[in-house]
């Protein structure tokens, strides 16, 4: 399908929901992964961990909130308009969440989310993770530009970004309420084609 303006899809329709949502692999054993109702109390830990909390205001009630969750990751990828992963050891509880929110396959672009459970952080799992996903979505699914924001008082996330090859575009002032205020974010960037 073109668009009115005469510019074809830079991802045509179908490319993910006409296909299961692949696992990829990570180095050290690790893998990504679709989220299944097993992964439920991972969803309930994150949803109690300080962190993730602050970082990405995320919050779940118990286990079936968590499965309702998880249902609706699957609903967003046969929509198109999500993807996310559980980052896992094969047959392993899951450590962490990676995504792509916003999909928008006729533009070409999306937003790449992730968390990682305490136990899971300092090893560089969310370089890997974040890597591997960034691969996958410019190169194998076909999308021309992921974004990736944080809270500019979180530089943790600015250092993944950086290490994964993600160019720092700017500064969004007051471009996100957390529990404690506005944050500022800054805006991190990956076009098809950059080096990682």
């Amino acid at each position: 399908m073109i668009s009115s303006a005469g510019i074809p899809p830079v991802v045509p329709a179908g490319r993910m929901a006409d296909r299961a949502q692949p696992v990829l692999d990570l180095p050290g054993g690790r893998r990504l992964r679709p989220w299944g109702p097993e992964d439920a109390d991972a969803l309930v830990a994150a949803g109690q961990d300080p962190a993730i909390r602050r970082w990405n205001l995320f919050t779940v009630a118990d286990r079936a909130d968590a499965r309702t969750r998880i249902a609706r990751m699957h609903e967003r990828w046969r929509a198109e308009t999500g993807a996310v992963w559980a980052l896992a050891r094969p047959d392993g509880p899951a450590v962490g969440l990676i995504g792509l929110n916003d999909v928008d396959l006729a533009g070409g672009s999306a937003e790449l989310v992730y968390w990682l459970l305490p136990a899971a952080r300092g090893g560089g799992l969310a370089v890997a993770a974040t890597r591997r996903l960034a691969r996958w979505a410019l190169a194998d699914l076909g999308l021309h530009r992921l974004r990736l924001c944080h809270s500019t008082a979180n530089p943790a996330s600015c250092r993944v970004a950086e290490k994964v090859g993600f160019t720092f575009e700017g500064t969004q002032r007051s471009a996100l309420l957390h529990t404690d205020g506005w944050h500022d974010q800054h805006l991190h960037a990956r076009v098809a084609g950059d080096p990682e």
